[in-house]
């Protein structure tokens, strides 16, 4: 009995010499609210991120000829998933090269990819961050390969600005170097499910997810939301592209007699989806999650998405008028939220380094000063992690426009 004393002692004593944390805290269990719910010690989400390492003493380098800013996406415009954002980087970076560039220097973009990240994305950022030496890096064109460019740009300690992807585990490291402007799927969800609540009621329904990361993201938010309005799905299925069987299911799901569908999938296979839906028959309502939005899946859906409602990720600020035109000129395609986003992506990060020079460290505190700002898909305000707070609405598709829903005319 005495040396199982002693033994806990001695390891109690090495928690404090180790943490620094007094006994008493260290034992004291976490405290619960009534409901059950833990209350964290110490939550760092509710506090600014701010960067309190070297590098803000770097000198200025005075024998560079451009401003290198990374691209981590297909430099393609005829790329499925990539190209209008390519399109809309290179519109911008021609707009701010226009208007002097940084003092006389024009901005260029290097773009580097791997259509397979997570096998060649790895050595394609490293050459990005160490061999083109850029000051700042916009991408990636998914949630999936955003992770790959937070994991890189967080070691290098190099601001990183998204503006394709709406999964907020993005941040969930806590690392001061990451920027998304897109509003989360934490957002986005809710206002789903509840439109899904007022249109079927009691009736059934089913959901249909994609395998890829972005689609696992948003369902992991939209069965949150979906479990606090109290609803579940009479069927929640896989969709797998290219599987007959997945088809199969899509068609035996209309039989059920379902009131909605809801259709969480990346752009291809959301059109596509969207199709065999109508073509079985379908007549009740359809709801998409943020891929539904992209023009890609309003391109490849045609007709059938009418009537389909999703996200609205644009709000038009003051520079809509002016950039949607010229984007649709050069593409002869109207530029959905992620093209929009991503020409604000580089305006905004040619605008912090005007602001801080060039040095990594200062460009990242730049990007936080400059918050409110301005750009054509809305206005991007921080919150403590570096997520964009402004509000997601939900838009109906009419003629392949996305148009806002009158929440007085949604109701039965």
């Amino acid at each position: 009995m005495l040396l199982r004393l002693l033994r806990t002692w001695l390891l109690s004593l090495v928690v404090v010499i180790l943490t620094g944390c007094p006994l008493a805290v260290c034992a004291e269990p976490p405290t619960a609210e009534p409901s059950g719910v833990k209350t964290p010690f110490f939550d760092r989400r509710q506090f600014p991120l701010d960067y309190a390492g070297p590098g803000r003493e770097d000198p200025e380098p005075q024998d560079i000829r451009e401003v290198r800013l990374g691209y981590f996406g297909p430099d393609d415009p005829a790329h499925p998933d990539g190209g209008d954002l390519w399109r809309a980087a290179e519109l911008a970076i021609e707009d701010v090269n226009r208007q002097g560039g940084y003092q006389g220097k024009p901005f260029r973009l290097v773009a580097r990819w791997s259509d397979n990240p997570w096998t060649g994305g790895a050595a394609k950022l490293t050459q990005l961050v160490y061999t083109d030496n850029v000051w700042a890096l916009l991408g990636g064109i998914d949630s999936a390969s955003t992770h790959l460019a937070e994991q890189v740009t967080t070691k290098a300690r190099l601001p990183l600005v998204c503006a394709a992807s709406s999964d907020r585990t993005i941040h969930s490291a806590i690392v001061p170097w990451i920027f998304s402007l897109l509003p989360g799927n934490q957002v986005q969800a809710p206002l789903l499910t509840a439109e899904l609540a007022r249109r079927v009621g009691d009736q059934p329904f089913v959901v249909i997810a994609g395998e890829d990361h972005d689609s696992r993201s948003f369902l992991a938010e939209w069965n949150r939301s979906l479990a606090k309005v109290e609803l579940a799905p009479r069927f929640q299925f896989v969709y797998r592209p290219g599987d007959p069987a997945s088809d199969e299911q899509v068609r035996r799901a209309c039989a059920a007699d379902v009131a909605a569908a809801v259709l969480i999938a990346d752009a291809g296979s959301s059109a596509h989806l969207v199709r065999e839906l109508r073509q079985a028959g379908f007549q009740g309502t359809i709801l998409g999650g943020p891929a539904t939005g992209r023009r890609r899946c309003l391109d490849e859906a045609g007709p059938a998405a009418e009537q389909v409602i999703c996200p609205l990720l644009v709000e038009p600020g003051a520079g809509w008028a002016a950039f949607e035109p010229r984007f649709r000129q050069g593409s002869r395609r109207q530029a959905d939220f992620a093209a929009a986003a991503t020409y604000d992506a580089v305006q905004l990060l040619a605008a912090a380094v005007r602001k801080a020079g060039l040095n990594r460290a200062r460009i990242g505190d730049a990007l936080r000063e400059l918050s409110p700002w301005d750009g054509v898909a809305g206005t991007v305000r921080w919150d403590t992690l570096g997520g964009n707070t402004r509000p997601a609405r939900l838009g109906v598709i009419s003629a392949g426009q996305i148009k806002l829903v009158e929440q007085s005319s949604s109701r039965k």
